[in-house]
């Protein structure tokens, strides 16, 4: 069981991590919004193509556009937010109580 334990906490860590580097992303991408970026350099096609998928889906479900300012991004962390305070200490404790 103790291999299972391993992996269950490993997969906590991994979740993390990637949940932490898309709300930085996603907060980049907000900051890079208030300036004029060209569309065309890299590093905002990377940020737009990895973020308008999820953001494009929380537009449909929630319209958060109120006279010029977008919330969704916000919307969208506070969601990462509550996943990371949810879903990886449950994985870890379920990990503890395996090994």
């Amino acid at each position: 069981m103790f291999i299972l334990a391993n992996f269950l906490n490993s997969l906590a860590t991994v979740i993390h991590v990637v949940l932490n580097l898309y709300m930085w992303v996603l907060i980049i991408r907000a900051l890079i919004s208030w300036v004029n970026p060209d569309p065309y350099n890299p590093v905002v096609r990377f940020l737009y193509g990895v973020t308008d998928p999820v953001l494009y889906r929380v537009r449909r479900i929630l319209p958060l556009h109120f006279g010029g300012i977008d919330l969704t991004p916000m919307v969208l962390i506070l969601a990462i937010i509550f996943l990371d305070s949810f879903l990886v200490p449950s994985l870890r404790q379920l990990a503890f109580k395996l090994s």
